[in-house]
Parts: structure tokens; sequence; C-alpha cells
């Protein structure tokens, strides 16, 4: 469990997440517990992103003649994770379903139709579409607040609250999963920040 209230940055990009409430009276899983909780096609992309994470570090120290095979395990790593993906979105999941707009390593952001009671544990899953990201572990939340924009369309029934959950109970792995994601999301953004910049120059 973290110590430090907020050890990592995060980034403005959508996302799904199911929510369960976790009895007041119930400790957290173990990290043991927790990846016995896992559902099979999670527990499988966890696997398969962490095998492919050390083989491409191995293969980073080959010369250059090297490229085009890194290239081609690179493409089929990914087809194999875009199968993993679907099996996942047809896995019957549990809980609320929420939209995140906020994600990083710590901590999560998602928009609903109601505040959220403070210090509540959830069950989480969290699904980052773009990034491959498939994860289950548990968040508190930390703050639950309206969101203070003005509504498009000025009808005060579409209020609605920004919520931030701090991870409370989440395997390593998976942190480096997000650390990464968020990172890849944050260079993304910046280049298309460029592009614009010197589009309208």
């Amino acid at each position: 469990m973290f110590t430090d209230s907020n050890p990592y940055f995060s980034v403005p990009h959508p996302f799904t997440a199911y929510l369960s409430a976790w009895p007041q009276n119930q400790p957290l899983p173990s990290e043991i517990a927790l990846r016995s909780m896992q559902s099979l096609g999670i527990q499988l992309l966890s696997e398969v992103k962490e095998l492919e994470a050390n083989c491409l570090l191995q293969l980073r120290h080959l010369d250059n003649e090297a490229k085009a095979v890194v290239d081609f395990l690179k493409l089929q790593s990914r087809k194999v994770d875009l199968v993993l993906q679907h099996v996942l979105e047809k896995e019957t999941q549990e809980g609320d379903k929420f939209q995140g707009c906020q994600f990083g390593g710590s901590s999560i952001r998602l928009i609903s139709a109601s505040p959220l009671p403070l210090g509540t544990q959830y069950k989480t899953t969290l699904f980052i579409h773009d990034e491959l990201v498939a994860i289950l572990c548990f968040a508190k939340v930390v703050a639950s607040n309206p969101d203070t924009r003005v509504q498009n369309d000025g009808d005060p029934t579409t209020e609605q609250y920004f919520i931030d959950l701090e991870f409370s109970q989440i395997l390593e792995s998976d942190i480096e999963q997000l650390v990464k994601a968020s990172l890849n999301v944050q260079q993304k953004q910046l280049k298309l920040r460029k592009l614009t910049r010197d589009g309208n120059q």
C-alpha cells in the first residue's frame, strides 16, 4: 500500500471503470488474494504484457540489423493484446460502470451522476482501451466534487461529479502498467499539441 499521498503524476484520458463497494468491516485482500480475484482475461493480459516487456528489453541490446525482428515481434504482440482485449470485453463485469477521465500510477478520476461517500473502499476494474491495459485493484474515495464547468445544454439535471480515488491495494506490476501507459498518453498528447501548433503557424 502507498505511504506517499501522490507519488505519481496523472494524465487526462478516457477509460472505463467498474466499481463494487467493499464491506467496511472486511479487510482489504492481500497481494496473493488480489491475484486470485483477477478474471482469466486480466490474468492472461497481465502475463502476456509482462513477458513482452522482458523480451523487448533483452532485444534492445541487439545490433541495428535486429530492428526488423523487433518491429515484427512488436506487431505480433499487439495482435495478441488486441485478441485478449476482445476476450476481456466479452467478460461480464462486476459492479457499476463509470467513465474515467484521468489516471496515473497512484490514483484515478471518474465522472459520476452523483457523489460517492468519502473513505469508501471499492473493488475496481480498470480498462484503458487505447493502451491495452486491464487491471483489478482496490481504491478509496478521497474527493467527490461537483463539476463546476458550465453544462452545454444548461440543464441542471445533467449535473455531474468528479470522483477522485487513490489506490489502496494494487499489484506492483499493475502500477508499472499504469505509469507506462500514462507516459505513453502524455507523449502522444505532446506530439499532437506540437503538430497543432506547427499547423497553425
